[in-house]
């Protein structure tokens, strides 16, 4: 970093540089960019930030000292994140913590009752919190959070302590709340969401997904004038007179997700869409056993109709022309795992539907290049293409979108046979790439790879998972030219060696790396990838049986950041693994199935040096009987989910 501005950088005022800030994406590696051209700007950068996402919690105080207008903070990947640390964070008479709106506490299942009471308290501001996947958080923890009387977001997934005793007690503190999440709240009932009704007129969002509720729930969530979202997916106890309940209210619904609720026909779908003309988005994946005409015909009441989900569901030709002619503003379609789609009735849906974005065309085995031809030539703005284990699907393909879809910015090409490097050459004009998924693609090499790492300089997702034809110089190709890399799956890759590990480690920006079988990477080569990738947050080494206990402890110095990490079938011993948990202090889900040289007085060493931020450990089934009744009740009460393999 420069100490002093050049002459022409000291004329911009910090308003004009805030300014400049403004336009720039919201991308980790473009924001530490402009923060290292000088002081002024990394002043403007601090002045200006209002998100942090906390790795270690000694940083949280530091940190809001450093950015005086941070008023969201994410510590979901933060340990030993319970009622000390909060009370720590809370109650040091700084008061910064006060101008808190927006905490993200998914998954610290440490924090009980006393902490999120202190907590409420002392944010008077708090407006959003999620707490989903916090095992411990119950009826108790719902009431402490009451007192957050200005909530408005609130997620509770997979809380599974929570009764519609803990629901009262929020919807009665918390009466401004617009948005609500309880999906797999196993324990709340159809009281609970009657009283909801009653006590939050404001809710806007609710998600009672994978719950036990009936269709009296829904006759309760029909009185809700302000409803817009509503998400029931998998709701196995709902059945047509619950939509026919929803379909008389809700006046203001644009959103409605009913995938998996296997009770439901498309005539209570058809008369709900009867009465909501102004729904903007339906999810209806693996709900029917048929698509009648009826219901397409239907569509033509809802002018404003942007998505429409319906994986799963047998089609024909005839609904795709019916379709194209009442959704015109189509702008997202899935037709994931349909039957009978065919190149016929792609044509015919694209014909009206020129406005489609987000085409999903898993496993729709039937379609050729034909279909690819009619979609490149209608959809212009075409962001996202998913054509997973399209098998008729050839090099021409890739050449209309190459030369068509400048716009794409997803692709899912795996298990397609005819995916080869003249088809990667081609497709690779599409430079604005940032997702391309060519898992179980055989017919691809590291010539079709360096294609791809000249053009798409954009990419941030990659999967090559079991692209045997892909080496070292494919791995040296991607660390010259995809710079902005963060997930990267090489599993089964067989011919990448320590050399291609060196090359890894040239991807700053890497913090998902999948690895999974690749028997000719030693511990040289895991050194040198972690020397290099020090933001790597998950790691899979499974079945690298060829690492010894050095690349391990090279693992342990370098990448203290990691949070998952996967050593089943790995060659370390008791010793590494000791090394490796107990250095790792941001580790929370550990994979440790199969790992021969390891002893159980090993494992249960490893698992007391990290056992203060782990959250879910599997393990192999003959070790229940090996570790201390000690240890797996020390686990446990720290909320840490054991899996016996």
């Amino acid at each position: 970093m420069s100490s002093e501005p050049s002459l022409i950088l000291s004329l911009f005022t910090d308003d004009v540089l805030g300014r400049i800030l403004s336009f720039i994406a919201d991308d980790d590696a473009d924001r530490r960019s402009f923060r290292a051209v000088c002081r002024s700007f990394l002043r403007v950068d601090s002045l200006h930030r209002t998100h942090l996402r906390i790795l270690r919690p000694e940083f949280i105080q530091p940190l809001l000292a450093k950015f005086p207008r941070v008023d969201s903070l994410d510590l979901s990947v933060c340990p030993r994140i319970d009622d000390a640390a909060m009370a720590a964070l809370m109650g040091n008479g700084s008061g910064r913590a006060a101008r808190v709106r927006r905490l993200v506490l998914s998954r610290c299942a440490g924090l009980r009752f006393h902490g999120l009471e202190m907590l409420a308290r002392s944010c008077p501001f708090l407006e959003a919190v999620d707490v989903s996947y916090c095992c411990n958080f119950g009826d108790r923890e719902a009431a402490a959070l009451s007192c957050a009387a200005r909530l408005r977001d609130l997620r509770l997934d997979k809380c599974l302590g929570v009764t519609d005793v803990g629901l009262a007690k929020v919807a009665v503190g918390c009466s401004g709340l617009e948005k609500l999440s309880l999906k797999w709240c196993l324990e709340i009932t159809d009281l609970g969401i009657d009283l909801l009704a009653k006590k939050c007129p404001h809710l806007k969002l609710l998600d009672i997904s994978y719950s036990k509720v009936t269709n009296e729930s829904l006759q309760s969530i029909s009185s809700m004038q302000k409803l817009e979202v509503l998400a029931m997916v998998g709701c196995g106890a709902v059945d047509d007179s619950g939509l026919h309940y929803l379909g008389k209210g809700c006046p203001l619904l644009q959103d409605l997700n009913i995938s998996r609720c296997d009770k439901l026909s498309f005539s209570a779908l058809a008369s709900f869409v009867s009465g909501h003309s102004g729904i903007r988005q339906i999810h209806a994946s693996y709900c029917f056993y048929e698509l009648p005409t009826s219901f397409i015909n239907q569509l033509v009441d809802v002018m404003n109709l942007k998505k429409l989900i319906i994986d799963g569901a047998p089609v024909s030709d005839t609904c795709f022309k019916i379709i194209s002619t009442n959704c015109k503003f189509l702008v997202e379609i899935g037709l994931g795992k349909c039957k009978g789609v065919t190149d016929g009735g792609i044509e015919h849906l694209v014909s009206g539907c020129v406005n489609l974005k987000v085409i999903n065309l898993t496993c729709c085995g039937d379609i050729s290049d034909t279909a690819i031809s009619a979609i490149t030539e209608s959809c212009r703005d075409l962001v996202c293409l998913k054509l997973e284990c399209c098998n008729f699907l050839t090099e021409k393909s890739l050449d209309l979108l190459g030369s068509r879809s400048f716009l794409l910015e997803e692709i899912d090409l795996t298990d397609c046979p005819g995916v080869n490097d003249t088809g990667l050459n081609y497709l690779s004009k599409c430079s604005k790439l940032l997702c391309l998924k060519l898992g179980l693609c055989t017919n691809i090499s590291d010539k079709g790879l360096n294609y791809v790492a000249l053009n798409c300089k954009e990419i941030r997702e990659l999967d090559l998972y079991r692209c045997t034809g892909i080496g070292d110089d494919g791995i040296h190709a991607l660390s010259t030219g995809c710079k902005k890399l963060k997930k990267l799956n090489l599993s089964y890759c067989s011919e990448i060696t320590d050399r291609g590990m060196e090359y890894l480690g040239h991807l700053p920006e890497i913090s998902d790396l999948e690895l999974r079988g690749l028997l000719n990477v030693t511990a040289t080569g895991l050194t040198t990838l972690a020397s290099g990738c020090q933001r790597l947050a998950e790691l899979d080494l499974k079945h690298c049986t060829n690492i010894s206990d050095s690349g391990f402890w090279a693992l342990a110095y370098h990448s203290r950041n990691l949070q998952q990490i996967n050593l089943s079938e790995c060659s370390i011993s008791d010793v590494g693994l000791c090394m490796v948990m107990g250095n790792l202090r941001c580790l929370q889900d550990a994979k440790l199935v199969n790992v021969g040289r390891v002893s159980g007085n090993g494992v249960e060493l490893a698992l007391r040096a990290c056992c203060a931020t782990l959250k879910k450990v599997k393990l192999p089934h003959s070790f229940r009987y090996m570790l201390s009744a000690d240890i797996v009740k020390t686990l446990l009460a720290k909320g840490c989910k054991i899996r016996w393999d």
